[in-house]
């Protein structure tokens, strides 16, 4: 049977064709959308479990590329005392609650697609790439053929315009390989890709009872992409829509990036990010935004290197609020960066419907919290909504002509602080929104139905 699978920064979904009505599976408990995350026991462990899921002909192949990894995964499951039977890998809410659990213990990764077009990745960071997305992939498929009580052999995957602003070709390459392997390693026979927004808009395309030029703005969790597209009961029933897709761009800025620079000015200045030095310097920042840079390997990696470790214990001295640096070597050693960017996260969806918002962060010490306000927000995330706005209007100046709609799409489509931005820029256009989670899956699901006879 053939699908659509947004295989998304943020979320998971799977869509199928019912009776000529898009149907999306449960994929995560009664769930239509998974959360993209992954938790185990020990990162060797994911290469085991994908092996696990493979069918005896390709299973032979894996392992013999696999073989020292799945050695190791063995020693780790002596070492941690494991039975066969025990569920050592965790995908979707199940990740999170695992990882808030013990978050000093595990391997957890969130948005894994963020990484996957990175510049100069080693083959064996591709490998492991490659198992964590086929582990994930393969989670979704069996859950959702489970519900459906059919195999799916026959896949659409959405992809960004870019996976990466830096040697964009070469990322969009690497990203694609990733992606093409671990859908085949799941069992996939024939994969192919599209656009994020193009699907968007297919979807959105049903609703229209005349011919728009529409700009498609999808704002992914690590993406965001923007076509402008030639829409409407002329152009609905093509098989090849090349000639109605007028301008497209991309960039690797999203609603992971917003996270990220809400969790750093208004959340990291409670680990000392604004306190003063006994010298009278300003504090340096770089620590404190490698801890919130969940989309970047190398920032990750730098926090929690040993050098850091020092040069925190340094910066505890040289701070007039030693207490402050306190927080931030807890919450390092405790592995709980991650969970501050959720944090901001939950932060940005409640202030989609409310001025202000109370933040908790019992878990790192008792009646810690503070209050994000919708204005704050707005400051807070200027600057990546101003690379996501300079992306629409390059689109436009592709296309040469204004758009009559501006449809907007994706997770963070809903903040009225976004929607400010876009009506900033394109004020006198009129914008509508649909599906905000829902609107790429339906439309690669469409897709499938139109290229699988």
């Amino acid at each position: 049977m053939i699908c659509g699978f947004d295989y998304g920064t943020s979320n998971c979904a799977v869509g199928v064709t019912d009776a000529d009505r898009i149907r999306l599976l449960p994929v995560d408990g009664d769930k239509t959308y998974m959360p993209s995350a992954l938790y185990t026991y020990s990162r060797d462990l994911i290469c085991e479990q994908v092996s696990h899921g493979l069918n005896d002909i390709a299973r032979t192949d894996y392992v013999a590329l696999r073989k020292s990894q799945l050695q190791m995964a063995l020693r780790a499951r002596n070492e941690l005392d494991l039975l066969p039977e025990d569920q050592v890998l965790f995908c979707g809410q199940s990740a999170f609650r695992e990882y808030f659990a013990d978050p000093e213990e595990g391997y957890f990764v969130k948005s894994p697609k963020s990484f996957l077009g990175a510049s100069g990745l080693r083959p064996e960071f591709v490998h492991f790439f490659e198992d964590i997305v086929t582990a994930m992939m393969q989670t979704v498929k069996s859950r959702a053929e489970q519900s459906l009580q059919q195999s799916l052999t026959k896949t659409v995957i959405g992809r960004p315009v870019n996976f990466q602003g830096v040697n964009a070709e070469q990322s969009n390459q690497q990203a694609l390989a990733i992606l093409t392997t671990a859908a085949r390693r799941t069992g996939f026979t024939e994969v192919e890709f599209l656009y994020e927004p193009v699907a968007a808009g297919l979807s959105f395309e049903r609703t229209l009872t005349d011919n728009k030029t529409v700009l498609v703005v999808d704002i992914g969790g690590g993406t965001s992409d923007c076509a402008m597209v030639r829409m409407g009961p002329d152009h609905v029933g093509k098989e090849d829509r090349s000639r109605d897709f007028i301008g497209h761009t991309g960039e690797r800025v999203g609603g992971n990036d917003l996270d990220i620079r809400l969790a750093a000015e208004e959340l990291m200045p409670l680990f000392g990010m604004r306190a003063p030095l006994k010298s009278g310097k300003p504090m340096p920042t770089k620590t404190f935004l490698d801890a919130v840079a969940t989309n970047d390997v190398g920032a990750l990696t730098r926090f929690s290197s040993l050098e850091t470790g020092l040069y925190l214990e340094q910066l505890q001295r040289d701070c007039a609020e030693p207490e402050l640096i306190g927080r931030l070597i807890r919450l390092r050693k405790k592995r709980q960066n991650q969970r501050v960017v959720k944090n901001a996260e939950d932060a940005k969806i409640a202030l989609s419907d409310a001025e202000e918002t109370r933040v908790t962060l019992d878990y790192v010490e008792q009646d810690l919290s503070t209050l994000i306000s919708r204005t704050a927000m707005a400051a807070a995330v200027e600057r990546p909504l101003e690379r996501i706005t300079a992306l629409m209007k390059d689109a436009v100046q592709q296309a040469g002509t204004q758009p009559d709609i501006i449809f907007i799409t994706g997770g963070s489509a809903r903040s009225p602080v976004v929607r400010a931005a876009v009506e900033n820029t394109f004020g006198h256009i009129p914008l509508l929104d649909g599906d905000h989670f829902g609107s790429v899956v339906s439309g690669l699901t469409e897709w499938a139905k139109r290229i699988y006879r």
